[in-house]
């Protein structure tokens, strides 16, 4: 048993670094699923995206910092068309983010010209450290993201994107376009999708154009995650909940793995884990809805 408790060491320390890679997507996603209320299936292209455009700026001798921010800017981008999909050309939602998901499967394949590209014999973030460390680099990067999303959403226009997904119509009652903040928040959303891809891309040393399926699962499960077994926290923000969301469901994803499942039954797995934490989150909403009833029923009773 301790034998396989020291093979594991490994395995936690990679899927903790993981989970910090992933927790970009998960935040990135949390703004459109959770604050604006859109399905938006586009980041299963603009994942690989950011690894694309990284890519190809660092094959072409550019710095890692400017291949990290180039594929940021190019998920911003990505978001910009859904957007314009969704409001301009009146396309729901959800088929929005599909189309801007296809467009970009040729886009990527156009920007290197291959489906698959070895970066390990080029620089990355990671070497300005020594090549050591990842976790803490990794943890750094993420806890800064947090940070500045927190401090944004504590501005009148993180306030006003976050009235957005409830309430549109208080939005213009205080004389704002709430299309605005859809696209705002679309906008960020991609591009910390992107650069959670470049992230990615640099971590495993080489880009796939496969490597954006089932990235929507991948965020949508870290979120619920991180919402059930924190959710008695009032403390922990959205964006702390999606980074341990995320840690927790890449470690879970490594017990998989070290317990021998076979690595083709982990996107079946992975929908599963979803399908238990929202039946779980249903099944005490439900509870707590007819705990609700009763104690209403008693006072009821007597008055």
């Amino acid at each position: 048993m301790g034998a396989g408790i020291l093979a594991f060491g490994p395995i936690l320390l990679v899927s903790v670094e993981q989970g910090f890679v992933f927790s970009l997507l998960a935040i990135g996603v949390m703004l459109t699923f959770k604050i604006l209320d859109i399905a938006d299936l586009s980041v299963e292209g603009t994942f690989p995206l950011g690894a694309f455009v990284f890519a190809k700026m660092i094959t072409q001798g550019l710095s890692p910092g400017i291949g990290m921010a180039l594929g940021f800017l190019a998920g911003c981008l990505a978001g910009s068309l859904t957007y314009f999909l969704y409001k301009k050309v009146h396309i729901a939602a959800l088929l929005s983010g599909i189309l801007t998901m296809t467009i970009l499967h040729t886009a990527n394949l156009r920007i290197t010209g291959k489906s698959n590209v070895p970066l390990l014999n080029f620089p990355n973030i990671f070497d300005y450290f020594g090549g050591k460390n990842k976790l803490i680099i990794l943890f750094a990067i993420a806890l800064v993201i947090k940070l500045l999303l927190d401090w944004f959403f504590k501005t009148e226009k993180g306030y006003l994107l976050t009235v957005t997904g409830d309430n549109e119509k208080l939005v213009r009652a205080l004389g704002e376009n709430p299309n605005k903040y859809t696209f705002l928040g679309l906008v960020l959303s991609n591009g910390l999708v992107s650069l959670s891809g470049s992230l990615m891309a640099q971590f495993q040393g080489y880009i796939d154009i496969t490597m954006g399926q089932s990235m929507i699962v991948t965020a949508l499960a870290s979120i619920i995650i991180g919402d059930t077994l924190l959710k008695n926290s009032k403390k922990l923000r959205l964006t702390t909940r999606a980074i341990l969301g995320a840690i927790i469901y890449r470690i879970i994803y490594g017990i998989a793995l070290h317990i021998g499942l076979n690595p083709d039954d982990l996107k079946a797995i992975t929908a599963f884990i979803v399908i238990i934490f929202i039946a779980y989150n249903n099944i005490t909403a439900f509870r707590t809805g007819q705990k609700q009833i009763k104690k209403g029923k008693r006072e009821y009773a007597k008055n």
